[in-house]
C-alpha cells in the first residue's frame, strides 16, 4: 500500500517535545483528533489500550503506535520527529525519536495490515532512517517517508 494514501504532507510534525511516552501519545492523539474530527480521549484511549498489549517501539529508535477505531472509514497516518529521544519501552531498549502514528478502521483487516506493513517496511530501511533524521523541515520528512527507493 502506498503510504501517500494515508499520510498527507500536512500531517507531519517536526521537533515534537515530550518527556515521556504517555505525554507523547497524548500530544499525538490531540493533534490527530483535530484532523480526523474525533474526541482526543477516544484516540488516546485506543492508543493506550494497544500499548498495554505490548510496546509499539519497533527498534532502531522508531515507534509505530497504532489503534483501530470504529469511527474511521480509512487509514490515517501522522509522522513525527521528536526534538529529543524518549524512552518508549522499545524492543531494543533504545529511546525513540521517529514516530509514525497510524489509526485504522476496524473493518477491512487486509487494508489495515497493508498500511501497517508499508510503514514498518519503510521505517526499517536504513537509508530512510538517515533521511528522516537529517530532514530540515516537514516537507523533507514527508519526502523521506514516502519516496520509493529504486533498487
Amino acid at each position: 500500500m502506498d503510504i501517500k494514501k494515508f499520510l498527507s504532507p500536512t500531517d507531519v510534525l517536526l521537533d515534537v517535545s515530550s518527556s515521556d511516552k504517555s505525554g507523547l501519545l497524548h500530544t499525538l492523539a490531540e493533534t490527530a483528533a483535530k484532523i480526523i474530527r474525533l474526541p482526543a480521549d477516544l484516540v488516546y484511549n485506543a492508543l493506550a489500550a494497544r500499548e498495554e498489549l505490548g510496546s509499539t517501539g519497533t527498534g532502531s529508535s522508531v515507534a509505530i503506535p497504532h489503534a483501530r477505531l470504529e469511527e474511521l472509514d480509512k487509514p490515517f497516518g501522522m509522522l513525527a520527529r521528536l526534538k529529543r529521544p524518549i524512552a518508549f519501552d522499545a524492543i531494543d531498549g533504545k529511546p525513540v525519536d521517529v514516530v509514525f502514528l497510524l489509526l485504522l478502521p476496524t473493518a477491512r483487516a487486509g487494508e489495515q495490515l497493508n498500511a501497517l506493513a508499508a510503514v514498518a517496511r519503510r521505517l526499517r530501511d536504513p537509508e530512510a532512517g538517515r533521511d528522516l533524521r537529517s530532514a530540515s523541515d516537514c516537507a523533507g520528512l514527508y519526502r523521506a517517508m514516502t519516496m520509493e527507493r529504486v533498487s
